[in-house]
């Protein structure tokens, strides 16, 4: 079931959406983020995921659309008490170069200091330079390794304190 819109179309004509991790459409692009792990890293990427971390009020999964085509997900879920953990950030090959993967993200750092996050952290893989490029140029600096991939040499980890809404 899809989740009303919450953003508009920007320049780059993306559409973003809040779906639930189960969702097909959100599967399809999984899967083909996995396949680009196969083909960088040897493997899919093993971390623990259960989808109900990524539903509200703790977490949420983001899918930009281009008009009804899906090109781009990415979700946060609990890292720590006031830390959320960005995961499972693709942009289809046939998209790329476009903003969509700095859009999404900036979306998902809105709505996970909407949430009550006050940083963020991610960890991403070195055979992922566009994605290094990206972190960097957003702000994120490196941090402790942690979780499933903490000891692997080709992983690196990066963190972005958020700005949060000012209360009401």
């Amino acid at each position: 079931m899809s989740s009303a819109p919450i953003a508009d179309r920007d320049h780059t004509g993306l559409f973003v959406r809040a779906l639930r991790y189960s969702d097909p459409v959100v599967r399809a692009l999984e899967t083909e983020l996995q396949q680009e792990y196969v083909e960088r890293y040897g493997g899919p990427d093993d971390s623990p995921v259960d989808p109900e971390e990524f539903a509200p009020p703790r977490g949420s999964f983001l899918v930009g659309f281009i008009g009804n085509e899906p090109v781009a997900t990415g979700g946060f879920r609990w890292h720590a008490e006031d830390v959320a953990e960005i995961k499972r950030m693709y942009v289809a090959h046939d998209h790329r170069g476009g903003g969509h993967a700095r859009r999404l993200l900036a979306e998902l750092e809105a709505r996970a200091a909407e949430a009550g996050y006050r940083r963020v952290v991610l960890e991403t893989g070195l055979r992922q330079p566009e994605a290094m490029a990206l972190y960097k140029s957003s702000g994120y600096e490196p941090t402790e390794p942690f979780g499933i991939y903490a000891d692997e040499e080709l992983s690196h980890f990066f963190t972005k304190d958020l700005q949060v809404p000012a209360a009401d």
